[in-house]
């Protein structure tokens, strides 16, 4: 046990408390014990050592993360900063993307990915307060915008002129007196000198070719 607190001790300073980390290196002596076998012809603290530093790593892919990534970056993501440290050594500069992919056997995009995986190991309640200088402030999640539903009807607006540019002058015309001028069927087919059916049937033809416009450019 105080050969698995050992190892455990060798995994501080990540955010874990001590106590945490030696329950689950006993985890792994355990398993170790259980399944060490003396016919492998070596010492059962090198056969327990990789057993529970196993264990150990495992505890930290598995419940310390944040937000769940998976395993392939939360490996690259732990093994970038000690690549990163070796390469600027021998180099004598920051090593690049390039570089570091290779030193680690991943492809750029992968190296990328870890990066930014490595930035939601840890993430913060919006619940903090945000310190002012009288000591008060409002909390995170109270100072986070929110998308505006008024975006959504800029993209439209700017999908539809175009396509409502191209209609026919009659066609125009029965849309603006419907959603302009506020008036009803009867109303546009006095106008118009045509039956409250026809311009409910007009109406229907001249959505649905926009409709189908629309969704043919999204």
């Amino acid at each position: 046990m105080s050969y698995a607190r050992y190892v455990a001790g060798r995994f501080q300073h990540r955010g874990e408390s001590v106590e945490d980390l030696e329950q689950v290196a006993y985890v792994g002596l355990v398993k170790a014990v259980d399944n060490y076998d003396p016919d492998y012809r070596t010492s059962f603290l090198t056969y327990a050592t990789p057993m529970i530093a196993g264990e150990i790593k495992r505890h930290f892919r598995d419940t310390t993360w944040d937000v769940h990534v998976p395993r392939r970056l939360q490996e690259l993501s732990a093994a970038l900063r000690p690549a990163e440290e070796a390469l600027a050594q021998n180099l004598g500069r920051s090593p690049t993307l390039t570089e570091l992919a290779d030193r680690l056997d991943a492809s750029s995009e992968e190296i990328v990915d870890a990066l930014e995986a490595a930035a939601v190991y840890s993430t913060a309640s919006l619940d903090v307060p945000i310190a002012q200088s009288d000591g008060e402030g409002s909390t995170l999640g109270e100072l986070l915008g929110a998308d505006d539903p008024a975006y959504g009807l800029v993209v439209e607006r700017e999908t539809l002129k175009p396509l409502l540019a191209a209609l026919g002058d009659r066609d125009k015309r029965i849309l603006l007196m419907r959603f302009f001028r506020g008036m009803s069927q009867a109303e546009i087919g006095a106008e118009l000198g045509v039956s409250q059916m026809q311009v409910s049937r007009l109406l229907t033809q001249i959505l649905g070719r926009l409709r189908a416009e629309v969704e043919k450019n999204r």
